[in-house]
């Protein structure tokens, strides 16, 4: 087993691009902890499944997500390690994140989370400028964010931030002093995503009034070259497409879910992955507190095909730097699949958007911000 994913569903207020589960109202928090507690507890033997050595499997990384997870108290947080500990197998030196966000990170919380078992932060930054901040609706400032960043490199070695590029009115000379300044701060590692609409979001509906211009598809892929050729130059290695880390820096949580990895998630909306299916709980709050209070879990099951899972290790392959594997595709899932697979990328291999070495497939420089539509054109869809 990889890691257990706990997601907090609250947040001070809600930014306009997010479509996450969340809530803005804090009266059911201290329930929303013993709930999270009690369903950690729950399942504890849903993945004790004995590795080769005869063992149960470990808790490698446990990750805070949300909403905003900074929203929680030094004690509700170190409260839902302890009970990870308490009913689960975990390495000796495990990665533990909290997902933050600066105006929540004063000198003394980022002191505090020092002293306790978090050792790695990841900072919704998003940008530097106040502009884009106010236009994002986020609850910080430029001023907290550099100044949480100040703060935490003197007591975190290891440290993640969030930046978003394809912002409108966002020129090349701006997203260059975003990721500059980032640079500034000695941060080991950097997420940064496209600005994407989603539907029923606020930033959907600034858009329909016009109060907002529309992202445009070519200054973002403007933006993601600069971001690679800026990190990388600046040694950072871009190991998904998505993220970038120095040497020893990545992303524990993350790369075992790219890697294929067993994982439990826990709270409203959280996804879990035992190698065969996938569940989810239910994204309400309140239905979830009701259903963990009288001892049932509030989600669903799904069942992986044989597709599901080609389809899943084609799109997760894609996007990092392991590529995809002919061998294990042959190897996993037939001759039929791997097959399809050399027949729908010879027009990429064409234009030089994808290319094979050592029987791995990879994105090109020229396809790595394609990647995502590339690899839907790999699914394979009708075969079973």
């Amino acid at each position: 087993m990889s890691g257990i994913y706990i997601h907090i569903p609250f947040c001070k207020q809600a930014c306009n691009y997010c479509d996450f589960h969340f809530s803005t109202s804090m009266k059911k928090k201290e329930d929303m902890v013993l709930a999270i507690a009690k369903e950690i507890a729950m399942r504890k033997n849903e993945f004790k499944l004995l590795d080769s050595a005869g063992s149960d499997s470990q808790i490698e990384t446990i990750y805070f997500g949300g909403g905003t997870p900074s929203v929680l108290t030094n004690d509700e947080i170190n409260f839902l390690i302890s009970e990870v500990y308490k009913n689960y197998n975990v390495v000796e030196n495990p990665e533990i994140t909290l997902e933050a966000n600066p105006d929540d990170l004063s000198a003394e919380r980022i002191f505090e989370l020092s002293k306790s078992s978090i050792n790695r932060l990841s900072i919704g930054i998003q940008s530097f400028f106040e502009d884009d901040l106010k236009m994002m609706n986020r609850a910080h400032n430029s001023m907290e964010a550099k100044k949480c960043l100040e703060e935490a490199t003197k007591y975190f070695d290891n440290i993640s931030l969030d930046l978003i590029y394809g912002v409108p009115g966002m020129s090349n000379e701006k997203w260059k002093h975003n990721i500059e300044t980032a640079l500034s701060f000695g941060i080991p590692h950097i997420s940064s995503y496209a600005l994407t609409v989603e539907p029923k979001t606020a930033l959907s509906k600034l858009i329909q009034t016009g109060k907002v211009a529309k992202p445009n598809d070519e200054v973002a892929s403007a933006h993601f070259m600069i971001l690679v050729e800026t990190l990388e130059a600046n040694g950072f290695i871009h190991y998904e497409l998505s993220n970038f880390g120095k040497e020893n820096y990545f992303s524990k949580n993350n790369s075992a879910y790219w890697l294929g990895k067993k994982y439990i998630g826990v709270g409203p909306s959280a996804h879990s992955y035992d190698g065969v299916s996938r569940s989810w709980n239910i994204s309400n709050n309140s239905l979830y507190l009701k259903s963990i209070q009288g001892n049932q879990l509030p989600n669903e099951v799904e069942v992986l095909s044989v597709s599901d899972r080609y389809n899943e290790y084609i799109m997760t392959g894609l996007r990092t730097i392991w590529g995809v594997s002919l061998d294990r595709i042959e190897k996993e899932f037939g001759t039929d699949y791997l097959v399809y697979l050399k027949k729908q990328t010879e027009k990429f291999l064409n234009d030089e958007l994808v290319y094979i070495e050592n029987n791995i497939l990879r994105p090109t420089a020229k396809g790595k911000f394609l990647t995502d539509g590339i690899a839907s054109d790999l699914f394979y869809l009708n075969l079973e």
